[in-house]
């Protein structure tokens, strides 16, 4: 008997496909593509599996009921009907966290409320004494998801985002979010297979993410815990041989990966959280000016990079942009570029075209992961002796 159940893994709108590439290789079965998420089958293992390693995932969850809901109390009277005592106890603490997308319910915190209400009353009335509530740290913490007049009732096996990696201890003012950085690098087609340079690395995010693909480190081995470890069926054996066997799968990295930023305070930034993710070896974080610099290693250089919007810094953002182009045109030759940016206008300024556009959000700015191919360059016109 297969002891296989749904999961859904959410993920950021443009990084569907590629989750969907990450579970296919960790052994998932029956993936479905949706909009900002994918959903899977795999057993307990494969859970904790999948929160140890998926890179462009945000949250695992585990759908337990579904039903259609009619208005506010038909969603009080279905939760309140439900056994919680398979997932919880009155000593328990736990956390609602609501979606809704419907013209029936327009309001998430309600949903959040009256469901939190209806176990919170069952309890009571059934054992005398009602849970706590416990935003930052429940023991368990349960996701509502209302579709029209749907609703879905799901165990969030994460708990915080995943892209709280654990090891960023310092961040810069415009830090990039770990799942996004881990979903540019793979839509780029980074694979470890030559050097890598973040031009204006900030606190060092770009670069932990690419040593970590490159060396197939698990994304999530820095974290100092997920929701599921304090779930009532938790095998701490078993995720302890999943730590130990997805570890015996990283792999050696013969090359070398560069942040430059020209601020002293985020080149000090990005070494400390270098050094938290064990990745000092392998990365080499200098404090530079992109703009003065010029590529220094022999064969293809990769390129991915997150330069500022202009949202929170304030610069002149078509000069800028302009410079990012002259630099690379100039200064880095056989070098594919990659940067992210949801300023479309400043783009027109590089001066080269991209040979490829891809919509990604950066929280709520649309943007555009842009690629640049910046070729060897005319070997005749430096010989030619005129």
């Amino acid at each position: 008997m297969s002891n296989n159940f749904k999961m859904v893994a959410k993920t950021m709108f443009g990084f569907e496909e590629i989750l969907e590439k990450e579970l296919l290789k960790l052994g998932a079965i029956n993936i479905e593509k949706g909009v900002r998420n994918v959903s899977f089958e795999g057993d307990k293992g494969f859970m904790y599996k999948a929160n140890l390693c998926l890179r462009t995932a945000i949250k695992i969850l585990k759908p337990i009921h579904s039903f259609k809901v009619r208005d506010e109390q038909d969603l009080y009277d279905k939760i309140y009907k439900m056994d919680w005592t398979a997932y919880m106890s009155h000593s328990s603490t736990f956390a609602i966290d609501a979606t809704v997308n419907s013209e029936k319910f327009n309001h998430s915190l309600f949903i959040a409320l009256k469901t939190k209400d209806a176990i919170a009353d069952k309890f009571r009335n059934t054992e005398g004494k009602r849970p706590d509530v416990d935003l930052k740290y429940p023991d368990l913490r349960i996701n509502i998801h209302i579709q029209k007049d749907f609703c879905n009732v799901s165990l969030d096996s994460s708990g915080q985002s995943l892209h709280q990696r654990g090891y960023k201890t310092a961040t810069n003012i415009a830090p990039i979010n770990e799942v996004l950085a881990a979903g540019m690098l793979l839509l780029s087609g980074w694979d470890g297979q030559s050097d890598f340079l973040d031009p204006m690395c900030g606190s060092g995010t770009i670069p932990v993410e690419a040593a970590m693909i490159a060396c197939n480190i698990p994304a999530n081995i820095n974290r100092r815990e997920f929701s599921f470890e304090k779930w009532r069926d938790y095998d701490e054996d078993l995720f302890e041989k999943i730590v130990e066997s997805s570890l015996k799968k990283t792999r050696e990295f013969h090359h070398k990966i560069y942040g430059f930023d020209k601020a002293p305070s985020a080149v000090m930034k990005a070494k400390d959280n270098v050094k938290n993710a064990n990745l000092s070896e392998y990365i080499s974080i200098e404090q530079q000016d992109f703009f003065a610099s010029e590529k220094n290693v022999e064969g293809k250089l990769h390129m991915v990079f997150n330069p500022p919007y202009g949202e929170r810094l304030q610069i002149d953002m078509e000069a800028f942009y302009a410079e990012i182009g002259d630099t690379l045109k100039q200064s880095y030759p056989n070098t594919d570029a990659w940067f992210i940016t949801s300023n479309m206008e400043a783009i027109k300024n590089v001066g080269l075209r991209p040979s490829r556009r891809i919509r990604l959000f950066n929280g709520k700015l649309e943007s555009k992961l842009l690629k640049y191919e910046i070729y060897q360059g005319s070997k005749k016109a430096k010989f030619n002796p005129s």
